[in-house]
Order: structure tokens, then C-alpha cells, then sequence
């Protein structure tokens, strides 16, 4: 499926090396105040070529709106966007036509579809994700008008963690860096690994860290359609992504129900001392803040040659070729921020008819 979502629906289409790439955005309510500059601004932080701890692909990614505005506000009906591509270089990937890259998607699409785009990967190139921000932003956007705030950045690069806890985080320091962590100190550690990483050829994880602001109580549904797991559903579409927790996530295992539980204190709305739970209960917002984290693997694509198979099945050697980035989760942010922000935007329209 292309589509994302239930009422807030987002189908993205276009390949890395096609035309161009885009969206569509069916269900968003008329009336909103459309800002392109702040749409602009978050495809400009997930673009290619922005630092040199990225690929130096150059695209502009300027956004096109096509329908669904009039004056400056939604309409209503489908939101079109279209956002060129300008820097293809095919030619890199000819020797990729027939062979399968390790630990990239060439030999699932190949064996699926029977058919494949082996240019940069075709749908399932990383390049697919700036659709999902232009969309993200106008999620935001809507989101904002209720007060609700997403800020994600990297707390992890390799083994370089970063443990202090998100509320003694200065978030205006996120994009101060080029590796989008809001703790100079480790941010110039993590940009300094990624460097080393690069010159010797080779790539790198890590881990983006998100939280979500006021978020009323009430989003998410009980059963299937929980919050936390549309959420782990959002984040495990994007490209490189292999882990997702919330709350206390994996840690919270070593904890006993006494220490776990998060206790009430009195008051209107109810909030709760700790908030081990992430701001979800029972699948539904709780009023707390929404934390999580999202692992990320190494880039596949290696500047080493590497041992492969090609479509007949014969034995050889694949080497990294083209732009690509040592460690994604510089450029992954906004596309955790925007993947969020979609989930969000739907609950929030679910929740409008969940009573009288």
C-alpha cells in the first residue's frame, strides 16, 4: 500500500530517479491557514547535500502546490504536491541492473514484483521520505492549531549515547548542528565519528529520540489501532528503521510493578508523577508528554566492495558506488517528526466523532 492513514489519509508516489516525487492528502479540514515557507523549511532540513555528514546528492527540493488551496487555506478536497527531481545520476547504479545489493531491497522487489527500478532504488530509495515531510508539515500545521508540538532529535550515533533525560534538553539547540542534537559537546562527537566512519568507507546507526508536547487525553483507539502502535507503525516505514520503544520501552523490564506504575495526583485534567508509560495507556493518550525512540541501522550502501549473488543466481562483487549518506539519522529527524505528526492528525479527526 501507498496510503497512510485513516481519515488524515497521505498516498506518496514517485521513484528516486523518476520525474519527481510526491503526495497526496485526502481528509484534511477546509479552513487551514497554509504556511509554504514553514513547508519549504522542513523539506530543507531532510534534503540532500545540506552538511558534509550526508549524501551530497544536490536537490533543491522545492515544493510545488498543485490543488487544495485557495487564498492561503485548505479547501477541503485533495492536497496535491509535487516536489522535482534535479540530480540524478543513473549511470552509477548500471552495474546494480541484474545484481542485488546486500542488505538493500533489490532482491525482495525483484523476487515480489519481478520488475524493478534498480536506479538508486527506485520506490524503495530513502528519496521517497520528502513526500511524507511535505505532508508531515501540513500535519503540523493543523496539529499546532490545537497545541500540540512534535521535536525529535539524535541521541545516538554509534555508541555515543546521549543520557541525559529530554527535559533538561535546550531543543532550540537541535539545529544548531549538523547532526541535529540539541547537547553541543556530543554533538561535535557524533559529527566527528560520522567523518571517520565516511573515510574509511564504511557507515554507521543511531538513534532518533522524539517528544510530543501537548497532546490532549483521548487519542488512539483500545484495541487494534492503539496509539503506540500506529505510532511503531509510522516510524518502522521509514527507510533504515529497525527498532521503536516508548515510555520506559526495553528498560522497563528491569523494573518492578511498584516502580513502574505511574501514580496519580490530584487535580483536573489527571496527570501522573512519573510517566514511565510514555504518555499512552491502554493505547489512548494520557495527557502526559509522548516519548519514543527509534533505532536506525547502518547505511547499506558501503564504499567497500562486498560479496553478492546477481538474478541468475551466479556469485559477484558489488561496489558502493553513487551519494549516500554515512549515517541517516541526521536527515532522519524531520522525517520522524513529520511521521508522527501524521499519526497524530488522524487520531485528532478520529477523536472528534469518537462521542457526542
Amino acid at each position: 500500500m501507498n496510503t497512510f492513514g485513516r481519515l488524515f489519509r497521505v498516498t506518496t508516489f514517485g521513484e528516486s530517479h523518476g520525474a519527481a516525487i510526491g503526495c497526496i492528502i485526502d481528509g484534511c479540514p477546509a479552513g487551514l491557514a497554509i504556511d509554504l515557507e514553514f513547508i519549504q523549511q522542513e523539506l530543507d532540513r531532510r534534503r540532500p547535500g545540506q552538511s558534509s555528514i550526508v549524501t551530497q546528492r544536490k536537490e533543491s527540493d522545492t515544493v510545488q502546490l498543485l490543488s487544495g488551496i485557495y487564498e492561503g487555506k485548505t479547501t477541503g478536497t485533495p492536497i496535491a504536491m509535487v516536489i522535482p527531481n534535479e540530480d540524478q545520476r543513473s549511470r552509477d547504479y548500471g552495474h546494480l541492473e541484474e545484481a542485488f545489493r546486500p542488505s538493500h531491497a533489490d532482491y525482495t522487489f525483484q523476487t515480489k514484483y519481478g520488475h524493478r527500478d534498480h536506479r538508486g532504488g527506485g520506490r524503495s530509495s530513502a528519496r521517497e521520505t520528502a513526500a511524507r515531510v511535505a505532508a508531515g508539515a501540513i500535519a503540523k500545521l493543523l496539529l499546532a492549531q490545537q497545541g500540540i508540538q512534535i521535536q525529535a532529535y539524535v541521541s545516538q550515533v554509534g555508541d555515543l549515547k546521549l543520557e541525559i533525560p529530554y527535559q533538561d534538553l535546550d531543543f532550540s539547540l537541535t539545529e544548531s548542528n549538523d547532526v541535529r542534537c540539541p547537547h553541543p559537546a556530543m554533538a561535535e562527537r557524533m559529527i566527528e565519528h560520522i567523518k571517520q566512519v565516511r573515510k574509511a568507507g564504511d557507515t554507521i546507526g543511531g538513534v532518533v529520540s522524539a517528544v510530543v508536547t501537548g497532546c490532549p487525553a483521548g487519542l488512539g483507539e483500545p484495541v487494534f489501532d492503539k496509539l503506540h502502535a500506529d505510532l511503531g507503525k509510522a516510524m518502522l516505514s521509514i527507510n533504515a528503521a529497525k527498532g521503536f520503544e516508548y515510555g520506559s520501552g526495553f528498560d522497563g523490564v528491569q523494573m518492578l510493578g511498584s516502580e513502574h506504575n505511574d501514580l496519580f495526583e490530584p487535580g483536573t485534567p489527571a496527570r501522573t508523577r512519573t510517566n514511565h508509560s510514555g504518555g499512552v495507556q491502554g493505547g489512548i493518550s494520557n495527557g502526559m508528554d509522548i516519548y519514543f525512540r527509534t533505532a536506525f541501522k547502518p547505511v547499506a550502501t558501503i564504499m567497500r566492495d562486498q560479496d553478492s549473488v546477481n538474478e541468475a543466481g551466479e556469485a559477484v562483487t558489488v561496489s558502493g558506488k553513487g551519494r549516500h549518506d554515512p549515517c541517516v539519522v541526521p536527515r532522519a529527524v524531520p522525517i520522524v517528526e513529520a511521521m508522527a505528526a501524521l499519526v497524530l492528525a488522524d487520531f485528532w479527526l478520529r477523536q472528534r466523532v469518537a462521542r457526542i
